[in-house]
């Protein structure tokens, strides 16, 4: 039964018994000499007893009806706000004329707060945890891709460098049986080799890329590129202006030549690399350009591929901006420009 009938229900019951008693201690104190009277005497032409009887159980199916609605509406209004808490939203209080609940809403706002201080400690350990976990695969993942990059240079990385050796050795042996074609050969053998090998040290970059400990942008860089002139076979050139930079700001662009020089080892066929670092009107500017095949910057490969996503994704983390212009068979020049805030800038030359 619901609140409003059950409450009607006592209204009607209450007021009768009302009539009953009050009907019994009347007719004891005055007694009626002739009984029948209830019955002659009539209100608006109905007899008096059924009109007392009808006006006492209207009465209380009014009080019935007043008192079961505000009953409901105070439990609608607390189902509201049990909403409110189980959605995690600001518990409304109401002003309410009764003692009793206000005690009650007092209660549940003393609920609500205790549920949000549990959640935000939830919260605050699945975090923590997801960040621990986070951090113990990139632990992991560091070590694999270490361990991957210490057998590769031990194992392929030298036999490659022995084959490079002994095909070069056998091009330059002169031997008058061998035919143009097989010369030829020899030397197709022998780029692919020294394309591979340019393909491992690319790759050994991305396994085991070197980071800054401690040194600055510039410190870095030069480091990168002396040994980069040292072991591949392609001309090199630098120009890198001394610039004090936060360290996020250099980690990042640091990251993005890395990535930048490997896709160049891997992909560009070049044979000249120039690199620049420089700072012209509040802006740091890092210029890496080849003259390699260069490539489509149109195709979907090439603007969806993983290496470009994460050196934009790095460009924009540093509030900066990454563009890549590429020629094909003419090579591909990448451009990044971080401004620096609340700094000025050398004028250009």
């Amino acid at each position: 039964m619901s609140t409003v009938g059950r409450q009607i229900l006592v209204g009607l019951l209450f007021s009768f018994i009302l009539l009953l008693v009050l009907s019994i201690s009347y007719f004891y104190l005055f007694p009626l000499e002739n009984w029948s009277l209830l019955w002659k005497l009539e209100i608006m032409d109905v007899p008096a007893i059924l009109f007392i009887t009808g006006c006492c159980l209207i009465v209380g199916v009014g009080f019935g009806l007043s008192a079961g609605l505000s009953s409901k509406k105070q439990l609608h209004d607390i189902e509201g706000a049990l909403l409110q808490v189980e959605h995690g939203k600001t518990l409304p209080i109401p002003d309410t004329n009764s003692s009793e609940m206000n005690v009650v809403w007092k209660r549940m706002e003393q609920l609500q707060k205790h549920i949000v201080e549990q959640t935000k400690y939830s919260q605050k350990l699945a975090n923590e945890k997801a960040e621990e976990q986070e951090k113990r695969i990139q632990e992991i993942v560091s070590q694999e891709r270490n361990r991957l990059a210490r057998e590769l240079h031990d194992s392929v990385s030298q036999q490659l460098f022995a084959a490079s050796m002994l095909m070069s050795a056998i091009a330059e042996t002169p031997s008058p049986s061998r035919t143009p074609q097989e010369e030829k050969q020899l030397n197709m053998v022998e780029q692919m080799i020294q394309q591979s090998q340019l393909e491992m040290r690319a790759l050994l970059m991305h396994l085991r890329p070197v980071a800054l400990k401690g040194k600055t942008l510039q410190e870095g860089m030069k480091e990168l590129l002396v040994e980069l002139a040292q072991k591949v076979p392609i001309e090199i050139e630098w120009k890198i202006e001394e610039m004090k930079l936060d360290k996020g700001i250099e980690d990042h662009l640091f990251r993005i030549l890395q990535e930048s020089v490997s896709n160049t080892l891997r992909h560009a066929k070049a044979t000249t690399l120039d690199v620049r670092l420089l700072i012209r009107e509040s802006l740091i500017i890092l210029k890496v350009s080849d003259d390699g095949v260069g490539f489509d910057t149109n195709e979907s490969k090439t603007t969806s591929s993983y290496g470009l996503q994460n050196m934009r994704e790095r460009a924009i983390e540093i509030g900066g901006t990454l563009k890549m212009v590429s020629v094909v068979n003419k090579g591909t020049r990448l451009e990044v420009k971080v401004p620096i805030v609340g700094s000025e800038g050398e004028s250009d030359d």
